[in-house]
């Protein structure tokens, strides 16, 4: 046994916490149950990480608000210019079209080009593969449309009033 000084509780702390052996020396390393708990911690610590990593297709919620968004700017033109617009959806992608005398060209503007829905998103078009929602120019649209949008069993739904209102539900 150890001969420690009177009052000296860390050499009878380090006998309970390290088993003394038959010859008088101390044993060292850790116990299984200490090597269990430090394998739990790291492994709840790792599921934490794995689980905040965000997806690199991004979030389908992020879609749906950048389709609205640019649906709103859509809409904002058309009363601005005084010039009826549309956006229209296919499976592939949207856009954004001008009336003139020729009948639907392009927007002219840099952010309301044609667009890819983003990676693994698909949007289900009710009566069809295309959708066209046209913005006269007072902003009242022809018709409403709900457009939701589905990724990995998330659906985000895009809603397009009569009155031009878009909002984004899911």
């Amino acid at each position: 046994m150890p001969i420690s000084a009177a009052g000296n509780s860390q050499s009878r702390l380090l006998g309970l916490l390290h088993p003394v052996r038959a010859d008088g020396a101390q044993e060292g390393g850790f116990t299984l149950v200490e090597l269990m708990v430090v394998i739990a911690i790291i492994g709840i610590a790792s599921a934490a990480v794995v689980l905040m990593m965000p997806d690199p297709r991004g979030r389908l919620a992020d879609d749906a608000d950048r389709f609205a968004a640019r649906v709103r700017v859509a809409h904002d033109a058309a009363v601005l210019n005084a010039r009826t617009t549309s956006v229209w959806v296919a499976p592939g992608g949207y856009g954004f079209d001008i009336h003139s005398g020729d009948g639907w060209q392009p927007m002219p503007d840099k952010g309301l080009r044609v667009a890819q829905w983003g990676k693994g998103v698909r949007p289900l078009i009710s009566g069809g593969d295309r959708a066209r929602v046209i913005f006269d120019s007072t902003g009242l649209a022809d018709q409403p449309l709900d457009l939701r949008l589905e990724r990995d069993g998330r659906i985000a739904t895009v809603h397009i009033g009569a009155g031009g209102e878009v909002r984004v539900d899911g």
